[in-house]
């Protein structure tokens, strides 16, 4: 706990010395728990922020779940593990618990299963020589139908909701079937869309390359679900589904580490756990709060609450859970349930074990072959570790219900207390486009892929902009300004490292400015204490990296002052404190006492590479001086020794981690690191030729439009029509008689004469533009139109 005081004095108090003097202690801030020194903490058991209190002295319990790996993690995943790395640093290297951090794997569960076996038996069916490319062409025809007919029986089924929700007033019940419609909709047009790739191969040659392969992966979605449906229950190895989530799991270690997220202190698997969740279950049957169902084991939640406990601590629906709806309660059986009402003795009971069946992993148990239930396994491997009182228990909004409403229900049954977690938080949704980014939607960006484009420096500074729980949009717009603000930092630190390699004890020291001292000094304290507040305030790491931003802003206008004197020891500080807060963030990793560090040995380390660069560049200015002494041209010269320097600044040093900036008062160097400066200028050259694009684009709209008006000024004006629909016309070269011999109507021939006159100011404009040589003209016009296209056919390859 740390005090903050109110500017004024407390009353003196007494020594125990008596030779002493009164002392007046400052006067502490009593006004609201931050201003006390109390960590507060949204805790979603309350709904509220609560000061936080470790159990037991500062020892700090933290569960997390991690991922169910079936796929590759996307960035909605990155949001809530880059927030919980973010929030585990502040507690550890800012606050200073003693954090023992566990995250288990859901290494057996119904999406994996489903997709284990649909990979298997996509695979099987590709190896299979049986199946040629106009069969495999039937199936997946037949397969799409089927999809399509699931897909408007599914869509049927929830506007029968949203009718019955809306008869019955049932505000809750219509805006969840509406949300349910709304991802359906995604769903049918991600349905469409394979339609249309599917329909696309095969309208293709059948003999073409990779025909069959092209196929497979257009079909790939409806092909697998209806594959599984007919022979799912043929794959019967372990090692199929403990392959697919070995895969996985390792992947996104690899995606962890590749985002500088800290490895946890321990990590579980569902799957090396199976005797100790079965010690569980039946600890919870002998306490007359679960039973045993077709082999299957449940909760009995009118039991549980008979015997004192609550449920849905978390997200709330009446007494017992009443207002349980049917959307809520599929969610929490998994997506291979076949419904198994008549196994429950109530709907809202869930299962603790679940029998297994044909094409599903199954252990053996006293209840029969099966598989742990999806809630159990945290309950266990949680309570193995960290015991049955839990500091923090932590997950993605989407968990709250059912899955850690479920776990506190079995824990606390299980272990016999009220309160098995103290603190409960959830990170908010990423959306994308308006939807939650889900692999169901088929809306997500990997992990991998959004590092295609982004450094994990700045992923992790655009979640520090964001409310940890709270939702978000993941857009060009908060990736720009994550950018925006890395360039902030980078700049100021730059500035800053010039100021200290100069020698400032050779000149004047202190404060040489007045009150620009005073006001910046002041403005660094601010920025201190709005940081601690923040930080205080539930982990409002927005409101601290704005309070950074806001103390830099301040250093770069102390330092834009004229004829400034700059506190080089003042600006240090600065620049010093802003790179701790950072490596308590995780945006900066690295021994530097400020910025964000040189990158180490990049590419361009050694000085090999520095030697040869300064003997290239002498070598070019050598040459250029050498021409112009021979008695060549000297401006040419001077400006060949000009773009060579830029070239040593723009291409060669940024790969040797050099950057340099030409200044009014001098050029400023820094070493950076390499790659990072590499992915500048791609990213700069890429946007050059994408603007580049563009204007060529405009310019050859522009000579497009004036080809076409140079061919039609072209036409003399008695000759406009005289064409195969008119017989006679006048010497103005004005129709008179249509072809069948008919006379030209006034109104006609009016209009006619109009446009003879309209064509003979163009020709004559022409003539005169072109030196009574139109065809030149054209030609010219011609060729500077091709040259435009070529430019912009160079540019796109």
């Amino acid at each position: 706990m740390s005090l903050s005081g109110t500017g004024n004095f407390s009353p003196p108090t007494c020594c125990a010395d008596s030779n002493r003097h009164p002392w007046h202690p400052p006067e502490i801030d009593t006004s609201d728990p931050i201003a006390s020194g109390h960590l507060l903490m949204r805790n979603t058991l309350t709904g509220q922020k609560d000061p936080f209190v470790p159990m037991k002295d500062r020892h700090v319990r933290w569960y997390t779940c991690g991922p169910t790996v079936y796929d590759s993690s996307h960035v909605g995943h990155a949001r809530t593990y880059l927030s919980l790395d973010i929030m585990r640093r502040v507690m550890t290297d800012y606050f200073h618990y003693n954090v023992l951090y566990q995250i288990n794997t859901t290494d057996i569960d119904d999406k994996i299963i489903l997709r284990a076996r649909q990979n298997e038996l996509l695979r099987r069916l590709d190896g299979d020589a049986s199946v040629g490319y106009e069969k495999l062409a039937d199936l997946a025809k037949e397969a799409l139908e089927e999809a399509k007919t699931k897909s408007d029986e599914k869509r049927a089924v929830i506007e029968a909701a949203i009718e019955e929700a809306t008869a019955k007033k049932d505000s809750r019940g219509r805006t969840e079937q509406e949300g349910l419609l709304e991802q359906h909709l995604v769903k049918r047009k991600n349905l469409d869309k394979d339609e249309e790739n599917i329909m696309e191969v095969c309208a293709a040659s059948t003999d073409q390359k990779n025909a069959r392969a092209n196929l497979l992966v257009a079909a790939k979605s409806v092909l697998a679900e209806k594959l599984d449906r007919e022979k799912g229950h043929l794959v019967t190895d372990h090692a199929v589904f403990n392959a697919h989530a070995r895969k996985y799991e390792r992947e996104f270690m690899e995606d962890m580490e590749a985002l500088g997220i800290r490895e946890p202190d321990i990590l579980t698997r569902v799957t090396e756990y199976v005797p100790q969740i079965i010690a569980f279950v039946e600890k919870i049957i002998a306490k007359g709060m679960a039973y045993k169902s077709n082999g299957s084991v449940y909760l009995d939640l009118d039991a549980l609450q008979t015997a004192g406990h609550n449920y849905r601590k978390l997200n709330p629906a009446g007494p017992g859970g009443a207002a349980t709806t049917a959307a809520e309660m599929a969610e929490g059986e998994g997506a291979l349930a076949d419904g198994g009402s008549g196994e429950k003795r109530s709907p809202n009971d869930f299962a603790l074990w679940k029998a297994s069946k044909a094409g599903e992993p199954a252990w053996e148990s006293p209840f029969g072959p099966g598989r742990p239930g999806w809630h159990i396994e945290c309950s266990v491997v949680a309570g193995d570790i960290l015991g049955e009182r839990i500091d923090i228990h932590s997950g993605g909004e989407d968990l709250k219900f059912p899955h850690h409403d479920n776990e506190l229900a079995q824990s606390e049954a299980c272990f016999g207390c009220q309160q098995w977690v103290n603190y409960f938080t959830h990170t908010g949704h990423l959306h994308i486009e308006g939807l939650k980014m889900s692999k169901s939607l088929k809306n997500f960006i990997t992990i991998r892929q959004a590092l295609e484009v982004n450094t994990a420096r700045q992923l992790r500074i655009m979640f520090l902009l964001q409310a940890w729980d709270q939702p978000m949009n993941y857009s060009d717009q908060t990736v720009e300004d994550a950018r925006s603000k890395e360039s902030t930092f980078r700049s100021f630190f730059r500035q800053v490292q010039a100021l200290v390699r100069d020698d400032y004890l050779s000149q004047e020291v202190g404060w040489r400015m007045g009150d620009a001292d005073r006001k910046l000094a002041d403005a660094y304290l601010a920025a201190r204490q709005s940081v601690h507040q923040s930080l205080l305030d539930n982990f409002n790491t927005k409101d601290a990296m704005g309070a950074l931003l806001k103390v830099i802003n301040e250093a770069n206008a102390y330092l834009r002052m004229p004829n400034v004197k700059p506190s080089t020891l003042l600006l240090r500080a600065i620049a010093t404190y802003v790179t701790e807060i950072l490596k308590v963030f995780g945006v900066i990793d690295g021994a530097d006492d400020f910025g964000f560090g040189s990158g180490g040995d990049g590419a361009g380390s050694g000085s090999e590479s520095y030697i040869g660069a300064m003997v290239n560049f002498r070598e070019s200015v050598r040459n250029a001086a050498l021409a112009a002494a021979k008695g060549g041209d000297a401006k040419e010269a001077i400006q060949s020794i000009l773009n060579t320097c830029d070239g040593l600044r723009d291409e060669v040093l940024p790969g040797l981690g050099v950057r340099l900036e030409d200044r009014p008062t001098g050029t400023l160097w820094n070493l950076e690191d390499p790659e990072v400066m590499l992915k500048e200028m791609a990213e700069k050259a890429a946007k050059e030729k994408e603007a580049q694009i563009g204007k060529l684009e405009k310019q050859l709209v522009a000579r497009t439009k004036e080809l076409e008006k140079v061919k039609n000024s072209m036409v003399k004006p008695e000759d406009l029509f005289r064409t195969e629909e008119f017989k006679e016309w006048n010497e103005a070269g004005v129709p008179i008689t249509l072809a069948n011999g008919d006379p030209v109507s006034g109104g006609q021939a009016k209009k006619k004469k109009k446009a003879i006159d309209k064509q003979a100011k163009s020709y004559k404009d022409l003539m005169e533009k072109s030196g009574n040589n139109p065809q030149e003209l054209l030609d010219a016009t011609r060729k500077e139109v091709e040259g435009i296209k070529a430019k912009l056919e160079e540019l796109s390859l």
